[in-house]
């Protein structure tokens, strides 16, 4: 079971919508293969703060004031028509890229039905006594007026300069003997300065009273040296010796009655700070807590939207932008001991990005710390990729979770739905039928919206008087995280009871790494609180796209990517497998063209030009061909890399590991073309059916393989290459079934001779770079180490262009092998007897000692009939390749060329040269690939000589039928001194 986390359509998609739907569809499309039923259902974000923002600024509105002015009814109908703006947008995308999934069917979470489902959820967790109306320090946002739950604060940090300020508050009286002592306290917040209700102390710790050159402080001990430097202790006293003191407040201008004293409370730390902390209870949860301990009163000097309300020297001014005035004020009256700047994260609007306030104001709960064992318990039966996602980032957030601040003061968005009367009694609805039965209306067709919903009132249930709707809607996190069973409106609609038993929990989610503290926090959340159990099994967290230069994507930097401009112009495959095979998905991953040029050149061109080579000559008759066994070894061998890749990317896949699968696929196709088609050409030229019918079956496991990755590739070469030969395949690869590998077809033992032959052609041919000879001339022989059987050691001779492979049986054949007598190593060991062992060490045959000292890690010397054992460290070996030969040892094998070139092999390899040629002059000709011609030709010297000689060679070839000596300047060839002709036959 998949379920799509669902995207708000109020703009235009982006690159990063491609990497979550490709990640979204690679899976269930692996499932479908192997045979499962997998429902895939869009669906549609559509309430929050996001939307109305956006309408916000399309409309010119300025806020609140100005959303209230052109009332509810009309700002939540253009909210409406902006969520289903850019759905065709975000389905041409979708479409484009190979999405599958139903868009006819897709849920919405503004629907009535899926209201109604919200609705019910919430009214069950009312009944269970886990949501609750209090009076707390949460998140707000001034400019949207309204408050965050933790998750949404959590994607808001940013990084901002702020002051550091020490402030001096003059005790009353005297402390341990000592007069004009004033308390000092660290605050970054300067503007709630201005409601300093208290100072807290922790009892246990100690506190000095200190004379510095500013003054007399009381100051933590732990803390005093980092404050103050240099200080005279005039006392210690402990933290509960301070409890009740007075002092004077840094700023006189609310009312605060009975206030401003000492405190003590255990949550003050020491590990910054001076272990003093100034208490404004309405903008501090700890705040709020310690002084609502004490009975201290809860004044709040700042309104609703931000700003300090009629107070003198900041009154009007918004918080932050007050924290200037407050700091010279305080400056100016000496009650500013230091003032700093400093950088750190500061909570702001996810959306708006105005900074955050912690504002004291009453709203609605989920106790969600209630469930906080559950959550644990549901979390660690989770499957996370990557796996420390678990117990780190989400771990973390489950260790640190607080009740879920519900409501919100704004309007489009589902209602809550509570009813309240005057007396307080409240009512839970569940649905538009129990709420039409409250007030005896038909409400079937209600739109559960404000303002709609807000004209329904009944009788209080438990009084009888008027119970009306409390006014906020909920947190649009809750409508993302109840859509298991909001989209099948559940409880309330026919069947979603059954639907819901079949498709609950789902087995796959994906979305993008910052919704741990987002969607995979609601989904785990909201099932865990009404069914105990969470809403997924699996669950792959991806990292973010980055344009090429590693920034954020962004209009006004210019480094945006249209998804649609880069599928037209390099293909949704390409865009695809970058997405699902390019580096770590966990990770940000940088997207350009130029990835995308590669990817195209390297994967899917190289895999598509392989499947047109076999068409080329599919189209030629061809029978079944041999049974396996019976093939040639490159046949077995390929067919074996096949079923060893089909075990290793279903393995990957089932890890939900895309970027190994896909290495796998990339380096199969890699050797599929550039060594066993390369290898076998002349084979698929002579129409051999044991070649066709390999690559046949080597392309239909392929493609099966890369359809999930690469659907449309996948589907082309299995319309044009696979079903042309497989009458019974299905009629698109997307409803065949996912390979299987037949273990007896995987012959380990054969994929290790073809592995090692190779390493030994990479080895061959770095040797002729070294010797500087090209490939294409011919040499003598090629010694080898490790051997191999004769079959592979023909076509290796091919693949070197040498007349023979031999074994290289010992190194002294090629190398010229000295050991030299370390005397400072023999001096230590030996001492007095050095010399008689450095002449036993020189009567030895070198490259027999060599060898010994390699294989067994030391040898045997007999100095003067004595017998004693010498290590390699005990010499010192070179080798130096003799005289006509070139050696190359790499990846744990050896190849030596013999270099020289007689007169017949130089005439070969001119040969080569022609043939080269006489190829490039059919392509600019224009021929196709199995077009036979006649071949005129003049040359003259060794060029003459070599086409005479090599005349048969050459024809097969170039595919000529005739090849004749005559005048031809068609095409020339300076530097071979020769020209040609050629004519189709």
């Amino acid at each position: 079971m998949f379920y799509e986390g669902p995207p708000t359509a109020n703009g235009t998609p982006g690159t990063h919508h491609v990497e979550a739907r490709a990640f979204k569809d690679v899976f269930p499309r692996f499932r479908t293969m192997q045979g499962y039923r997998v429902p895939r259902r869009a669906g549609w974000d559509c309430h929050g703060l996001p939307v109305e923002l956006a309408v916000e600024r399309e409309l010119g509105l300025d806020g609140k004031p100005d959303l209230e002015r052109i009332g509810i009814a009309e700002f939540n109908a253009h909210c409406r028509r902006s969520v289903q703006r850019y759905v065709g947008e975000f389905e041409a995308v979708t479409t484009r890229m190979g999405y599958w999934i139903d868009l006819s069917t897709a849920y919405w979470t503004m629907s009535p039905e899926y209201v109604e489902s919200v609705w019910w959820a919430l009214k069950r967790i009312f009944e269970d006594g886990l949501l609750t109306e209090d009076y707390r320090v949460t998140p707000y946002c001034p400019r949207d007026q309204t408050t965050l739950s933790e998750h949404e604060v959590a994607q808001g940090y940013e990084s901002v300069e702020d002051p550091s300020v020490f402030a001096r508050l003059p005790l009353e009286g005297e402390l341990a003997g000592h007069t004009g002592v004033e308390l000092l306290v660290w605050t970054t917040t300067p503007w709630t300065l201005v409601a300093n209700t208290a100072v807290a102390v922790h009892p246990d710790v100690e506190y000095l009273v200190l004379r510095a050159d500013a003054g007399t402080f009381v100051v933590a001990e732990p803390r005093a040296a980092d404050v103050l430097g240099e200080a005279e202790v005039l006392a210690r006293v402990r933290g509960r010796d301070l409890d009740g003191l007075r002092y004077r407040r840094p700023f006189d201008l609310v009312e605060i009655p009975d206030a401003h004293r000492v405190l003590l409370a255990d949550y003050v730390s020491t590990t910054d700070g001076t272990g003093l902390v100034h208490l404004a209870p309405a903008f501090g949860a700890d705040d709020l807590e310690a002084c609502r301990a004490h009975g201290l009163p809860v004044v709040n000097p700042v309104g609703a939207d931000g700003r300090f309300t009629d107070v003198d020297l900041v009154g009007g001014m918004f918080f932050k932008d007050a924290d200037r005035v407050l700091v010279e004020d305080l400056a100016r009256r000496d009650l500013l001991l230091r003032h700093d700047r400093f950088e750190h994260a500061y909570p702001h609007c996810w959306r708006c990005h105005t900074p955050l306030m912690y504002y004291a104001q009453p709203s609605w709960y989920i106790r969600t710390t209630a469930i906080g064992e559950a959550l644990r318990r549901e979390n660690d039966a989770t499957n996370w990729y990557p796996g420390h996602v678990k117990h780190g980032r989400f771990g973390d957030w489950l260790a640190g979770n607080v009740d879920w601040a519900l409501s919100r003061s704004r309007y489009w968005g589902t209602p809550l739905p509570l009813w309240r009367c005057e007396r307080g009694h409240l009512t839970a609805v569940g649905s538009r039928a129990e709420l039409g039965e409250r007030t005896g209306r038909d409400l079937g067709d209600l739109d559960p919206h404000r303002p709609f919903v807000d004209e329904i009132a009944f009788d209080c249930p438990s009084c009888g008087e008027p119970a009306i709707r409390v006014p906020d809607v909920i947190d649009a996190w809750f409508d993302s995280g109840s859509m298991p069973f909001a989209q099948l409106g559940y409880p309330h609609l026919p069947g979603s009871a059954a639907e819901l038993a079949r498709s609950y929990p789902a087995d796959y989610i994906c979305e993008a790494i910052d919704q741990t503290r987002g969607w995979f926090y609601t989904l785990m959340a909201v099932g865990t609180l009404l069914f105990d159990r969470s809403s997924y099994r699996n669950v792959v967290c991806l990292g973010h796209i980055v344009a090429a230069d590693g920034r954020k994507m962004s209009k006004h930097l210019g480094n945006v990517l249209d998804p649609m401009a880069l599928m037209e112009e390099h293909g949704a495959d390409a865009l695809r497998w970058f997405m699902l095979c390019s580096g770590s998905p966990w990770s940000p991953r940088r997207i350009g063209h130029e990835p995308l040029r590669e990817i195209v050149r390297k994967v899917l061109l190289t895999c598509w030009n392989t499947a047109a080579f076999f068409n080329r000559y599919a189209a030629l008759s061809w029978d079944a061909g041999e049974p396996t066994e019976q093939r040639p070894v490159l046949d077995r061998w390929v067919l074996a890399e096949s079923h060893r890749v089909i075990a290793e990317v279903t393995e990957r896949l089932e890890d939900y590991d895309t970027a190994g699968a896909g290495r796998a696929l990339a380096e199969f196709v890699d050797e599929l073309s550039n060594w066993y088609v390369r290898r076998s050409r002349q084979r698929f030229w002579d129409g051999d059916p044991n070649a066709l019918r390999t690559l046949h079956e080597t392309l239909d496991v392929l493609t099966r393989l890369l359809a999930p990755f690469v659907p449309f590739l996948a589907e082309e070469i299995w319309q044009c290459s696979v079903r042309p030969g497989a009458p019974e395949a299905p009629e698109s690869v997307h409803l065949a079934d996912w390979p299987r590998p037949a273990t007896e077809l995987v012959d380990e033992a054969l994929m290790s001779r073809v592995d090692t032959e190779r390493r030994l052609v990479e080895a061959g041919r770095a040797a002729r770079r070294d010797a500087g000879v090209p490939v294409r001339q011919p040499l003598g022989r090629a010694l080898i180490s490790p051997d191999l059987p004769d079959e592979l050691r023909a076509d290796l001779a091919e693949e070197l262009n040498v007349r023979e492979v031999a074994t290289l049986d010992s190194a002294g054949e090629v190398l010229a092998v000295t050991v030299r007598p370390d005397f400072r190593a023999l001096g230590r060991r030996f001492g007095s007897r050095t010399q008689q062992v450095a002449a036993a060490i020189g009567a030895r045959e070198p490259a027999e000692l060599a060898a010994e000292l390699r294989e067994a890690g030391s040898a045997e010397v007999r100095p003067n009939g004595t017998t004693e054992r010498i290590t390699a460290d005990d010499v010192r070996i070179s080798q130096v390749p003799r005289s006509g030969w070139v050696v190359r040892t790499q990846q744990e094998v050896t190849v030596a060329l013999d270099t020289a070139i007689t007169p017949q092999l130089r005439l070969a390899g001119l040969a080569r040269e022609v043939i080269r040629f006489v190829q490039d002059c059919r392509k600019r000709d224009g021929l196709e690939i199995t077009d036979r011609i006649a071949l005129h030709w003049q040359a003259g010297g060794e060029t003459r000589q070599a086409v005479r000689a090599h005349a048969t060679e050459i024809a097969a070839a170039v595919l000529a039928v005739e090849i004749t000596e005559a005048e031809a300047t068609e095409h020339t060839d300076p530097e071979l001194g020769l020209g040609v002709r050629l004519a189709v036959r």
